[in-house]
């Protein structure tokens, strides 16, 4: 097993500090994501993100397309970024609502697979150095997933049963996202 691990200090004013960038960079607006499913050896590679005192949160990687960027260019750029790995880009999988304030996204996802690279713990270019969202990186198998929280991880993860269940997630999903009824 392959683990990327970093440990930050979880001072009240640190967490303070990671949910108000958080806010600040990425909340209160719409956002288009692009996301990649890399599986190998049945297993998918997964980030988990600091998102404030005793929070964290599970997904693919991807992120925020940038004006200009078409969807392939945000994903590759993206997946240097977060883990060090050049991937191309297969088939569209599925559009997921994201919608947990001050969080709101459409996310766009993709099958990806590696064409070079070792994998990293990389970073989130528009954060300070101190202030990284990225805490681990590291492929992980659909019972560990599972051991996941719900709440801890992105709503596409929460019942699959297998790997074949991601590939064949089809259609659009806002997971009855009770914050906008």
């Amino acid at each position: 097993m392959f683990l990327i691990f970093i440990h930050q200090s979880e001072s009240t004013a640190y967490m303070q500090n990671i949910e108000k960038e958080i806010h600040q960079k990425f909340g209160g607006r719409l956002r288009i994501r692009v996301n990649g499913v890399l599986i190998e050896n049945d297993k998918i590679l997964m980030i988990k993100h600091r998102m404030g005192k005793n929070k964290s949160f599970w997904n693919v990687p991807g992120g925020g397309m940038n004006y200009m960027e078409n969807a392939h260019e945000t994903l590759k750029r993206e997946f240097l970024e977060e883990t060090g790995l050049e991937v191309g880009i297969g088939n569209f999988l599925t559009v997921s609502e994201f919608l947990q304030p001050p969080l709101h996204a459409v996310e766009l996802f993709f099958v990806v697979h590696k064409i070079s690279g070792t994998l990293i713990m990389g970073t989130d270019p528009e954060l300070d150095t101190n202030s990284q969202l990225i805490e681990e990186v590291r492929f992980m198998g659909i019972d560990e997933i599972n051991t996941i929280k719900k709440p801890e991880k992105h709503q596409l993860f929460w019942d699959i049963k297998s790997i074949n269940d991601i590939r064949i997630w089809k259609g659009y999903f806002n997971f009855e996202n009770k914050c906008i009824k």
